[in-house]
């Protein structure tokens, strides 16, 4: 088994970053609840606790038994998890008079420490809590202090365990990474082999001996992650592999045919599928977009299945279920209370019958991506944007109908192009139009229009968690307004979404 680091995770917003930082080492880790913790085998490195909304003081505050890897391997705890280590150990852990968050500056207390080797004895760092360690017990030791937190990092005598009360995953902390460099390579001597090429060749090799000869079915959209689990599968079973795209009328202009193109060319199994006049039933007067995207959900589910039928002896549902996902479904929180219908079509009917592989369950969005360019993927498919499942059924605000669509296809071709066109569609994260349910009044030659709205939206973002409008040239907001007016008949009027998330979403329903 591969060495990883374990990661337990104790309710932090940050607890993704870290082990984003640690992979970022190539260095494999595992995210998992604090009260889900597993065997800790011989591949374990080392362990890294959490930070946590949670106060150590609260009788029902989130506790671990350590004994089964304290002492044995080393231990890195990450605000709560040092001030866990310390109120476990008997020190004492109180409210701070006010709550620090933000830039401090870490004052390093032993320079000879492996955990601040090539750290500058003054750097700024980031954080993030309500309670401070006011004393450490007889065996802990001061190694890092700031202006108004006396206990900012800690080693334990005679063991490999350290507590540091800032954030070193975030990018505030501005020698975060070469502090979690030195405790996973340096402290707990991770190999750093665990690359893109290297996961390619174990996942291959792994899905040989899972499916053997047996037959996947898979739905593909065209986007990285069903693209890049597809092709690993494709490498290990070859044509065993059936791949279905379903065109649900809802695609970007001329996308049903290129992305089918795309796939033959790189050798996919795979059948198109037109389903268009389907999904226009399914939508016909529907305004509501929860209805919408469960219409689209059901619609999908209904034409896949009947393709999946054809295919004899199928045994195996091939996903592009990636980490965030997984992480998601076994949360320490549970998972989330609401999830956009969109994130997925909802699973397929229980009758069905199929096994699941997903090949990139292990993965981050861009690991993936890293791992997309080892298989030989082309950036066409790798630096695509995100688009939604619903496709525009959820950027045609109100009902949906296949002149609508038409309106929207056109108008969006233009932008996307348009941002291709001058260098900024892989300065941004994802773009789109919306076709607003409001008309408005225009002059064209001479004459009064009464006729449609269009929003541009696009954001800048590393994960699509949070986002920020992207702030585009004004010259090239003009030049596609005035492109998407006089080409696209039915619009007389183009808007740009400046709103950032949260507030809003990046889509609009």
């Amino acid at each position: 088994m591969a060495e990883q680091i374990l990661i337990l995770d104790f309710g932090s917003q940050f607890t993704q970053l870290i082990a984003r930082r640690v992979r970022e080492l190539n260095v494999y880790c595992e995210i998992h609840p604090y009260n889900k913790i597993p065997a800790i085998t011989d591949a374990v490195k080392g362990v890294i606790l959490s930070g946590s909304p949670c106060s150590v003081r609260d009788p029902n505050a989130p506790s671990i038994d350590m004994t089964p890897f304290r002492g044995k391997v080393p231990v890195l705890g990450v605000c709560y998890g040092a001030q866990l280590l310390a109120h476990a150990g008997g020190g004492s852990v109180q409210a701070s008079a006010h709550r620090e968050y933000g830039r401090a500056t870490l004052q390093v207390g032993d320079s000879a420490s492996t955990l601040f080797k090539s750290v500058a004895e003054t750097s700024q760092v980031w954080m993030s809590h309500g309670d401070t360690i006011v004393s450490l017990p007889a065996n802990f030791k001061t190694i890092g202090s700031t202006e108004t937190v006396q206990v900012a990092a800690f080693k334990i005598d005679e063991e490999e365990t350290y507590g540091i009360q800032f954030h070193p995953e975030v990018t505030h902390s501005l020698e975060g990474k070469q502090l979690v460099h030195n405790f996973v390579v340096d402290i707990c001597g991770c190999a750093q082999n665990w690359t893109p090429d290297s996961f390619v060749d174990a996942t291959i090799e792994e899905l040989k001996a899972k499916l053997g000869n047996d037959r996947v079915v898979m739905a593909l959209s065209g986007g990285v992650d069903s693209s890049v689990a597809a092709i690993l599968v494709h490498r290990a079973i070859g044509k065993n592999l059936y791949c279905i795209f379903v065109d649900n009328g809802l695609l970007r202009k001329d996308e049903y045919q290129n992305v089918l193109d795309s796939y033959h060319h790189i050798g996919l199994n795979i059948k198109g599928v037109d389903a268009k006049d389907k999904f226009y039933d399914s939508l016909s007067g529907l305004t509501d977009p929860e209805a919408k995207r469960k219409a689209i959900g059901r619609a999908f589910i209904e034409v896949f299945d009947d393709e999946a039928h054809q295919i004899e002896d199928v045994k195996w549902l091939g996903q592009g279920t990636i980490y965030p996902d997984v992480i998601e479904s076994v949360s320490v929180n549970g998972p989330s209370a609401t999830i956009k219908s969109h994130h997925n079509v909802g699973g397929l009917p229980a009758y069905m019958k199929l096994q699941i592989v997903e090949p990139l369950r292990l993965l981050f969005k861009d690991e993936v991506r890293a791992v997309g360019r080892s298989l030989g993927i082309s950036d066409s498919i790798l630096q695509r944007h995100p688009f939604p499942g619903p496709g525009l059924g959820i950027r045609i605000l109100g009902d949906v109908t296949a002149e609508k669509v038409r309106i929207l296809q056109e108008v969006d071709a233009i932008f996307i192009d348009g941002l291709k066109k001058h260098d900024l569609y892989a300065k941004v994260w994802q773009a789109g139009s919306m076709l607003l349910p409001v008309q408005s009044v225009g002059v064209m030659g001479d004459e009064r229009t009464y006729e449609r709205v269009v929003a541009l939206r696009a954001v800048t973002s590393i994960d699509g968690m949070t986002a920020d409008w992207a702030h585009l040239p004004y010259p090239f907001l003009a030049e596609v307004s005035n492109e998407i007016i006089n080409r696209v008949k039915g619009v007389n009027r183009v808007v740009y979404d400046i709103s950032s998330k949260p507030p809003a979403t990046i889509e609009w329903e």
